[in-house]
């Protein structure tokens, strides 16, 4: 069955789907190297997530920490049921191929296309969503550890190297869950431009394309980048 689904893909149709995947996976590695060495907007925000368990270690009330974690978790815990409904959405559309077929033949640009072939690309969309489920779970899973990091930190009063130790590792846990959270982020972002594979590979690659330049523009060349990093 697979293998026969397979057999009904055009050169164009694999050229767009490999073009897809390189697109996700390349920027998605240079990303997250620039966020290493602090580039990008993902990686001046790890700086101020270090700078921020800096002054919380350092506080005597802590109470307005615990309330940005917590923010931080009711977020990342929208997009997660969120994506539960995304899914289950996805999965009721497959059992009704046979209207999504009619339904694309009269879509402009669209080919005529084949039940195996709808249900291959909407499989391709849930594969996306779980995996922005689960970066966005285990996104949550890592703010609960720095909500308990941020509970177990030492007093004020204690040494400035027990001080900084607490904070590097506050700091380092922050943004590692801020990491998934944005791995997360970073494919809805694709699974939309996969929903151009329904009309046309050209579309779906101008889509990928599309895509890739608004993620580019707002990690590397944003108003907002400028204004995190300052003068």
């Amino acid at each position: 069955m697979l293998g026969r689904t397979l057999a009904l893909f055009t050169p164009s149709d694999w050229a767009s789907l490999w073009f897809f995947m390189a697109g996700w996976v390349g920027y998605s590695f240079y990303a997250d190297r620039a966020a290493m060495h602090f580039k990008g907007l993902q990686g001046v925000t790890h700086k101020h997530r270090l700078a921020w368990a800096q002054q919380m270690v350092r506080r005597d009330n802590r109470m307005p920490d615990v309330s940005l974690v917590g923010n931080l978790m009711r977020s990342t815990s929208f997009y997660a049921n969120t994506t539960i409904y995304i899914i289950a959405g996805l999965l009721a559309i497959a059992g009704t191929l046979d209207r999504l077929v009619v339904f694309t033949e009269d879509l402009p640009f669209a080919r005529q296309t084949s039940r195996e072939i709808l249900e291959a690309k909407i499989f391709l969309l849930a594969a996306i969503f779980i995996f922005a489920y689960f970066k966005f779970t285990w996104s949550i899973r890592q703010f609960n550890s720095l909500s308990i990091l941020t509970g177990s930190a030492p007093s004020h009063l204690a040494p400035p190297e027990e001080l900084d130790r607490h904070a590097e590792q506050c700091g380092r846990v922050n943004a590692l869950a801020g990491d998934e959270f944005n791995r997360g982020i970073r494919a809805y972002y694709f699974g939309f431009a996969a929903l151009g594979w329904f009309i046309h590979p050209a579309v779906f690659v101008a889509f990928t394309l599309w895509v890739l330049a608004i993620l580019w523009r707002r990690d590397f060349r944003s108003k907002t980048l400028r204004a995190m990093r300052g003068p």
